[in-house]
């Protein structure tokens, strides 16, 4: 979106992108690439032009291995086929690609986002400027000693680079990259310190795609982990109950309830987040790879066992999210009083669905029926009750935070 705004600026903005060299396109996916290419008009004459279009012949054929890296200098993503981009100045050294950038964009999974950091920070030891670095990244790890915590993408590159955080923002929102890109109508938000949140929120904001810009940094780019959490489940009851609206509905007045939950743990002021974590929920239970992903799993045409990193969708951040929260959440520093039993206990006993969705993802105690099992159980409290908990008690945990 970025190189088509600004790429022919380029005495002003010069874009790359990196990309890791040698992942190869399958027989399959080159197939159905060539069917895109020859579906669009624009991208076919496009590809004739930069005489670029023999190689996707012939890799149709099965006479030449493409590979990622070499298509998306042709505008097409291996994790988005269907949505044709536009050309892009691709390079496969990392060095080359951050060491005199004044903007770096972290497009990593949070699982990934630490190692390559690191590695990025060995290049800038002689940097004189420090640049402003804005993260996708929607993911979390749990940090347990000495205090339990919650360390974000954001506070992952700061460790490993030392760029202060007030250059370092979060940017997310409720949408979906292939329909930003087709010019579908969107909004994000631009997490972080006034002095660059507001000129990045005027860069980056095109007609079709909105930014708003708001200080708090950690708190939003935790919610935008905790929705992959229950978008897994999402997909699951879906499957299982042949796309049942009631039992779907249920299933999100239990997972909203358990969000708002955890929401009066992490923030002093939780509401003002309601908006933005139910609409980021809901676009992500509608289209999103997670839900995706725990429909795949309960329909078993996937297996834990294939990993989660799947092959057209990328990685799917739920899975590390369900372990971090479940730790989390599980310590006992953090007991609360739990009325209708009259004890204290871990938060995280209080979220059946997060604790389900962890003995089916990470323990395999259970399959993916004990997703409705769990919805079916009649133990389970009323969820208005959860909501009544977490308001009625002393429930923020500023520590969870690093506050």
């Amino acid at each position: 979106m970025l190189q088509d705004a600004y790429g022919n600026l380029r005495e002003k903005v010069q874009i790359r992108i990196w990309r890791r060299a040698g992942k190869s396109v399958d027989r399959v996916t080159a197939e159905h690439l060539f069917e895109v290419i020859n579906s669009r008009e624009d991208v076919l004459r496009r590809l004739i032009r930069r005489c670029a279009y023999l190689k996707y012949v012939e890799a149709r054929l099965g006479d030449r291995t493409l590979h990622a890296d070499e298509i998306l200098k042709d505008g097409f993503c291996l994790n988005m086929i269907d949505t044709p981009l536009c050309p892009m100045k691709v390079v496969t050294n990392l060095q080359e690609a951050v060491w005199d950038a004044d903007i770096v964009i972290n497009g990593l999974p949070s699982t990934e986002t630490r190692e390559v950091f690191q590695e990025i920070s060995r290049y800038w030891k002689e940097r004189i400027t420090v640049p402003v670095i804005i993260s996708l990244a929607k993911g979390i790890e749990a940090e347990l000693q000495p205090e339990p915590r919650i360390i974000t993408p954001t506070q992952m590159i700061n460790q490993a680079t030392n760029v202060p955080m007030e250059n370092i923002l979060y940017l997310g929102g409720p949408n979906i990259a292939s329909e930003i890109y087709n010019k579908e109508y969107a909004n994000a938000r631009i997490c972080g310190a006034e002095k660059w949140r507001k000129p990045l929120a005027r860069f980056l904001r095109q007609p079709h795609f909105i930014v708003w810009d708001n200080g708090d940094l950690v708190t939003h780019e935790v919610m935008g982990g905790l929705k992959n959490v229950y978008a897994i489940g999402a997909g699951m009851v879906a499957a299982l109950t042949n796309e049942s609206a009631t039992s779907k509905s249920v299933y999100f007045a239990h997972c909203t309830s358990e969000m708002i939950f955890i929401t009066h743990l992490l923030a002093e002021e939780p509401e003002k987040l309601a908006g933005p974590l139910l609409a980021d929920t809901y676009v992500t239970l509608l289209k999103g790879r997670n839900a995706w992903y725990g429909q795949k799993l309960a329909m078993g045409e996937l297996s834990l066992d294939m990993g989660d990193s799947i092959k057209g969708k990328g990685m799917i951040q739920g899975v590390s999210a369900v372990k971090a929260f479940y730790e989390l959440l599980s310590q006992p520093g953090l007991n609360l009083l739990n009325p209708t039993e009259n004890k204290h206990v871990a938060p995280v006993e209080l979220c059946p669905i997060l604790k389900t969705l962890h003995k089916i993802l990470i323990s395999r105690e259970q399959s993916c029926q004990g997703i409705l099992q769990a919805l079916r159980d009649e133990t389970m409290n009323d969820p208005r009750e959860r909501i009544e908990i977490a308001q009625s008690h002393a429930c923020y945990r500023p520590a969870l935070l690093g506050k």
